[in-house]
């Protein structure tokens, strides 16, 4: 298993998640899907250079990107709550769109082959823990650490 199908397992009672919004929450983790809706201004520096999984949209960009886009909506305690080791805070589904904006929920609902109101529904209930699974350590991991296959 990989790490994102461990963090799938962890997160989800049951360990898998329906398949519509399997395809969302991958394609909600990948860094191309979450620039979409940024503002033109420049772009935040790079924290390291890029590695084989950021060049392509992975894990690590898609989730840093994540975690950014609920702190620049205002919803940076939330998502604190998820990346740290207490409880995950829950978010509403208006919340969820807010934060990710239109663009990326129509995006994310085509991908998946579901309403928006049912992707924001089911996705306001399952990224906690997913979110959660995916930083078993409180805090993003390390590319390396990823490969070494991360754990809590």
């Amino acid at each position: 298993m990989g790490f994102f199908d461990d963090a799938v397992h962890n997160a989800v009672p049951g360990g898998s998640l329906a398949k519509p919004l399997l395809i969302a929450a991958a394609a909600l983790l990948a860094s191309k899907m979450l620039s979409k809706d940024k503002p033109a201004a420049a772009p935040a520096p790079a924290p390291a250079p890029a590695q084989e999984e950021d060049v392509d949209g992975g894990l690590l960009g898609g989730l840093g990107g994540l975690i950014d886009k609920f702190r620049n909506a205002g919803h940076g305690e939330v998502v604190d709550s998820w990346v740290g080791t207490g409880p995950n805070k829950q978010i509403a589904p208006g919340q969820l769109q807010s934060s990710l904006g239109q663009s990326t929920i129509s995006d994310l609902a085509r991908k998946a082959g579901m309403s928006e109101q049912d992707l924001l529904a089911q996705l306001s209930q399952v990224l906690p823990g997913l979110v959660d699974s995916l930083t078993p350590k409180g805090r993003v991991p390390t590319p390396a650490e990823i490969r070494a296959g991360y754990r809590a």
